[in-house]
């Protein structure tokens, strides 16, 4: 696929086979995903290979995980709420509509990360207290939060505009963004942790630097000459009645995002409780290991979204079909896949971040337990995806709030009055909300997909 040709671009979305076109898109984004895991996994690798220190560094960046999630929600409610709205208002041939979706959505990220950085400047060490913080881990976590949080612009720019660009179907310019980024994470980390001495501050500045020079990037690109849409000054005053669906559909990912911080909250309180910077530690690793197997799941979902947008806005049940069936069959293998992996082989995956002998024995089961149903999570990833990308905001939204607001938290602090290990049972809440939620979107897909696509046909 030339990324060059736009006309050509836009027929391909409506007209070419659909496992063809999914892999076109979907690999570049994919590769760009796991580039991305780079950002905050080189970090970990470093910090958590520092001499006598690695451990409780380790735990106190992974204690500043619910900002990073924080941020990137935010991110999510603006860009994947536009981004689709984008690309369906493409599919119905009104490009100028679409640029002014873009242009608003630029405006409005640009504000959440200028009142983000104030909010965790002000409130940072409260906060971190309130995120399970111990005086041992304290001192890595608050000068981590303080710098990663001042690049909350470029974090936004970065993975927000990027979107933007993914929606168009320029897949390896989106993929390009994200590995110019990773490239500079990867050089500035043992340079800023090790040559200057900085610990975790150099971590952290390494990474705001890297989303700049990706921010940078992908604004020139959709400044520039080869974008379908282009960001220009006249459509960046957002408008509430475009805004609005907007935010109404980037609210489920936003929850999906944001509950992530309020989840690790709840696991580093409870695990803080019944087995301290440990069991803290075991739990920094597990959701660092399942992010390693999510992010390329979402990779997926990202390249299957302008085939399922564009198809929806031109009003092609046919296709919309065939890319979510595709979708949902490449998800389930890859997922099943990793998770085997994961469940026999989890010391391979332990040791990458800390070789310490305690935090390691101690990650081993828990980190099974943690993804004992990660093989059967295609299913929602796809269902989830395919809600968002062809606009049921509701439907997306309760799938998001079921799995982890109405299941996962209360679980995590319920599962423990009925089992003597404590640590045991705070993991176990994991996999009983995926194996529910699975079965809950099973039936969800049901229940909205088929109707909405029979509407859809009726209207060709």
């Amino acid at each position: 696929m030339n990324d060059q040709a736009n006309p050509g671009m836009s027929q391909q979305l409506g007209t070419a086979p659909i496992g063809k076109l999914l892999l076109k898109l979907a690999a570049p984004t994919v590769v760009a995903q796991l580039v991305n895991l780079l950002y905050n996994i080189v970090d970990r690798i470093y910090i958590g290979h520092m001499p006598q220190v690695g451990a409780l560094a380790l735990t106190g960046i992974g204690l500043c995980f619910p900002v990073v999630y924080l941020i990137g929600a935010f991110t999510m409610l603006v860009a994947q709420g536009g981004a689709p709205r984008a690309a369906i208002a493409m599919g119905s041939g009104d490009n100028a509509l679409a640029e002014k979706i873009m242009g608003g959505c630029f405006t409005c990220l640009v504000a959440v990360a200028l009142a983000l950085t104030a909010l965790f400047w002000g409130f940072g060490e409260e906060l971190l207290w309130i995120f399970g913080c111990s005086e041992e881990t304290i001192v890595y976590a608050l000068p981590y939060m303080r710098i990663y949080s001042s690049g909350s612009l470029f974090v936004m720019m970065a993975l927000g505009m990027n979107l933007f660009v993914t929606t168009q179907g320029f897949a390896t310019v989106s993929m390009r963004t994200v590995i110019i980024g990773a490239l500079c994470n990867i050089v500035l980390d043992p340079v800023f942790i090790y040559g200057l001495d900085m610990g975790v501050e150099g971590a952290a500045l390494a990474t705001v630097i890297s989303q700049a020079v990706s921010g940078i990037w992908v604004l020139r690109f959709l400044t520039g000459k080869k974008t379908t849409l282009r960001l220009k000054w006249g459509t960046l005053r957002p408008s509430w009645r475009l805004m609005a669906p907007v935010l109404a559909l980037g609210v489920a990912p936003f929850v999906m995002q944001s509950t992530e911080a309020l989840l690790n909250i709840s696991f580093n309180s409870s695990l803080q409780r019944y087995g301290g910077d440990v069991a803290v530690g075991a739990m920094t690793i597990a959701s660092t290991v399942m992010q390693i197997v999510w992010i390329p799941a979402q990779g997926l979902g990202q390249g299957a979204q302008p085939i399922i947008s564009y198809n929806y806005g031109a009003r092609n049940a046919k296709r919309v079909k065939e890319a979510f069936f595709a979708l949902l069959k490449v998800s389930c293998i890859s997922l099943a896949s990793f998770w085997l992996l994961v469940q026999l082989f989890p010391r391979f995956f332990i040791g990458i971040f800390n070789s310490d002998p305690q935090l390691v024995d101690t990650a081993v089961w828990t980190l099974r337990v943690y993804t004992a149903v990660l093989g059967m999570f295609g299913v929602q990833m796809s269902v989830q995806q395919t809600f968002t990308a062809i606009g049921k905001a509701k439907a997306s939204l309760f799938i998001a709030c079921l799995r982890k607001v109405i299941l996962l938290i209360p679980l995590i602090f319920l599962l423990p009055l009925f089992f003597e290990n404590k640590v045991l049972a705070v993991f176990l809440a994991e996999p009983v909300s995926d194996f529910i939620s699975v079965i809950a979107s099973a039936v969800t897909f049901c229940l909205v997909f088929r109707p909405a696509m029979a509407a859809l046909e009726k209207e060709r």
